[in-house]
């Protein structure tokens, strides 16, 4: 079936993932069921929107839809199982959150996480399914409010600028500060840093 004919299915949920190349904090998925009668002007991929832009349609997003939903795995859990395996896990989670059961689910990327009902993956699908859209956009929205807590609460590596990824201010500190409890100790730039000033590994 193509992808027009999925779309035009009742009940599709739209799943994304955000945080798979962060050094630190969780991996956040959103999945969300479009309401066909209170139509959302402007989704598209979360990081083709300005900040402002995404705040506005998070909240239209939370209002308009049939049902939205959110699931985490936390930088140990990402240790533990790889990120790979750990997104897939959020996505699941995310759909299982849902308070109305789809009987569809279109994830954004090539693999999909085991589910209950029928899902297909969908290259690009964040540039091409509203409701995978609406999912990124929540997604990131939600997570960079996480990594402002917590910037809060490990001062020192700029979380809430670079949100976790690799950038050269967020290596330094990891040079000079060691890593954080928010940190994935199974990233090699975290691991290099974590034998340096002798921290446990997981």
């Amino acid at each position: 079936m193509d992808l027009e004919a999925l779309l035009g299915m009742p009940g599709v949920a739209g799943v994304d993932e955000v945080g798979r190349g962060p050094l630190a904090g969780p991996v956040v998925a959103a999945a969300v069921i479009l309401d066909p009668n209170a139509p959302i002007e402007g989704l598209r991929d979360s990081k083709k929107l300005s900040a402002a832009r995404r705040e506005t349609l998070d909240v239209l997003i939370r209002e308009r839809s049939l049902a939205w939903a959110l699931g985490f795995c936390s930088p140990a859990e990402i240790d533990r199982i790889n990120i790979l395996q750990a997104s897939l896990l959020a996505m699941a989670r995310a759909v299982e959150a849902l308070s109305v059961t789809p009987e569809l689910a279109l994830i954004d990327g090539n693999r999909c996480p085991r589910l209950a009902m029928t899902a297909h993956a969908v290259i690009k699908g964040d540039s091409r399914v509203p409701a995978i859209s609406a999912a990124s956009i929540i997604a990131k929205v939600h997570r960079d409010r996480l990594m402002g807590d917590l910037d809060a609460q490990h001062p020192g590596y700029g979380l809430a600028s670079h949100m976790g990824y690799p950038t050269p201010v967020h290596l330094e500190a990891l040079e000079r500060l060691g890593p954080s409890p928010c940190h994935r100790l199974s990233f090699a730039p975290v691991r290099r840093a974590a034998e340096r000033m002798q921290v446990a590994l997981f």
